[in-house]
């Protein structure tokens, strides 16, 4: 049957099972978009094509399946690059699908023409151009296929406008032939065997489980072994929800400002196994000194990240849970009551210098993280922002679920929450989904109330408002003097801004007023904002300065005030 390209791209989106697309019309994908009416696809009208590429990233996150988004060529297709990006750090499977000036127009500087595929290039797991109709079916099935498969990622198809309009005969082919690709790798089982036994004779093991352990659903097998062997449970940002955070082995956060106990039991293990993470900076701190005594076990699916940042002792090459399950069957039970005890002190001592412990008037950010999982019952997807509140979230919400947690770990992209909290609405429509935004970021993508506002997303929003952008001013307080140049931020009146948007809102000034004001938003059937006016001057910790070993932690004083344990902000 004959079809146009435009055709051609629906008919491959419906076929790969694609629902809901995120984008925004213009002259180069117009063919598309009136293609469009013709296919079961739900389209949502973001007003931003960043924003519509976080969107996708959410809906990707929460689903597992490829998140779409569509967008027309020159600015509208730069303005996607940050969440390719966004996409491509955290290996996020996403294919982006944008319009092209026509095939003689290529090279000529035509009105909105960017050569996309060469500004993505390093940012995409691939791209094409296509100037041939009769390619764009095949294409499509490998876009997919790539961005899909072995460790995940974006993938974009720039399409040329006369290759949308052009006709051919339609077949979608049924397999991929890509002889240079090979996504999937067999286990070595002397890899294994070897793992086992450095396992098996270990008396301080722990574990760093990170994103891929979610993206290779292997959470079970994960903490099947972290039980039979006794082994703690350390997470990366993106790893939270790998094991309950309630689940008496889980060490909770590691990293810059992660948990002491956890980064202290990382530096003291003799056996470290890193499973579906990438040893990234913020979680070794200064490579010259982490885990000194440790043997390195390095569960990863990517073979570039062996040995990339932290040398193994034992590489595992392969998807997490087939190797999980291939250790499983090698690993002996085993109990180590001395290492745990250890462990227990150091959360005791972190404990004593908590600020949820110590007497504060103030309302702070993370008795609003705190307040948030008590009156959610830790029942809610959250989608963190960039700066200090996605620190507090990540320390002070205890995440009991995999994919619970959506934020931007490796880019650390400002502005991701909101699109992607729609994103991750239209993937769980049922969900209880929570937006944490700072007033920083917030203002970066707000214009996307627009789609809460079309939409009806009943997505809640909570703004921590300090009056900075925090996480750079906590920087300049401790290593620049205070020189706060550029981070005071101004908001607007966020509970008229929320009025224009006809969305309910509530400002909160006190401790008094947390509860309730969650309680009712939590209650709302459609979208609810709360704006935080939180102390302006807190810093997160724990923290562990640039290039210092991980258990080198600044910490937050807590000092004997008149009216008991205070903090020294």
């Amino acid at each position: 049957m004959k079809r146009t390209g435009a055709q051609i791209v629906w008919e491959a989106l419906t076929r790969e099972g694609v629902t809901t697309v995120f984008g925004h019309p213009g002259g180069a994908i117009l063919p598309v978009y009136d293609a469009m009416p013709q296919y079961p696809v739900r389209h949502i009208l973001a007003r931003h094509e960043q924003g519509a590429g976080h969107m996708a990233d959410g809906y990707a996150r929460v689903t597992g399946a490829v998140g779409v988004a569509l967008a027309t060529s020159g600015p509208a297709a730069t303005n996607l690059v940050t969440a390719l990006a966004t996409a491509m750090m955290d290996s996020v499977p996403i294919v982006a699908i944008t319009g092209q000036v026509p095939t003689d127009l290529l090279g000529n500087d035509a009105f909105q023409e960017t050569d996309v595929t060469g500004v993505t290039q390093a940012i995409t797991k691939h791209n094409y151009l296509v100037t041939d109709v009769n390619d764009l079916a095949r294409i499509m099935k490998e876009a997919f296929y790539i961005a899909r498969t072995g460790r995940p990622g974006p993938v974009l198809v720039d399409i040329c406008k006369d290759v949308l309009n052009d006709e051919t005969e339609f077949e979608y082919p049924d397999d991929v032939d890509l002889p240079g690709y090979r996504p999937y790798f067999g286990l070595d089982e002397k890899a294994i065997e070897a793992a086992a036994e450095l396992i098996n004779n270990a008396h301080r093991p722990v574990i760093i489980a990170g994103h891929g352990v979610q993206m290779a659903h292997a959470e079970k097998e994960l903490r099947e072994l972290a039980e039979r062997a006794h082994i703690p449970v350390a997470m990366t940002l993106l790893g939270l929800g790998d094991i309950p955070e309630t689940h008496p082995l889980s060490l909770g956060m590691c990293g810059m400002h992660g948990e002491a106990r956890a980064n202290h039991a990382i530096q003291q293990s003799d056996v470290l196994i890193g499973i579906g993470m990438r040893f990234d900076d913020r979680v070794t701190g200064d490579l010259d000194a982490f885990a000194p005594n440790a043997k390195i076990i390095h569960i990863e699916f990517d073979p570039a990240e062996i040995n990339k940042n932290v040398p193994a002792d034992v590489a595992v090459l392969g998807d997490a849970k087939d190797a999980l399950q291939a250790l499983l069957g090698k690993v002996k039970p085993a109990q180590h009551k001395h290492w745990m005890a250890q462990i227990e002190e150091w959360n005791r001592e972190s404990k004593e210098l908590d600020i949820l412990n110590a007497e504060v008037d103030e309302l702070i950010p993370p008795m609003v993280m705190r307040e948030l999982w008590h009156v959610t019952q830790g029942n809610a997807i959250i989608v963190s922002d960039v700066g200090q509140h996605q620190m507090w979230e990540a320390q002070y919400f205890l995440h009991e679920r995999p994919r619970q947690l959506l934020t931007s770990g490796g880019l650390g992209t400002m502005g991701y929450a909101l699109p992607a909290a729609i994103g991750a609405h239209f993937a769980a429509p049922d969900e209880t989904i929570w937006a944490v935004v700072g007033d920083g970021g917030f203002q970066m993508t707000i214009q996307e109330l627009g789609v809460v506002m079309q939409e009806q997303v009943p997505i809640k929003i909570a703004i921590i408002n300090n009056g900075f952008l925090g996480m750079v001013r906590q920087w300049q307080e401790l290593f620049y003097e205070k020189n706060y140049a550029g981070t005071p931020i101004h908001s607007p009146d966020y509970i008229t801004l929320a009025a224009a948007y006809d969305i309910p809102a509530r400002r909160v000034t006190t401790q008094a007023e947390m509860s309730s004001a969650l309680k009712e938003a939590q209650a709302h059937d459609g979208p609810f904002i709360i704006e935080f006016r939180v102390k302006e001057e807190v810093n997160v910790y724990p923290m562990v300065e640039p290039g210092e070993a991980i258990d080198n932690l600044l910490r937050r004083r807590i000092v004997q005030g008149p009216s008991g344990l205070q903090p020294a902000w």
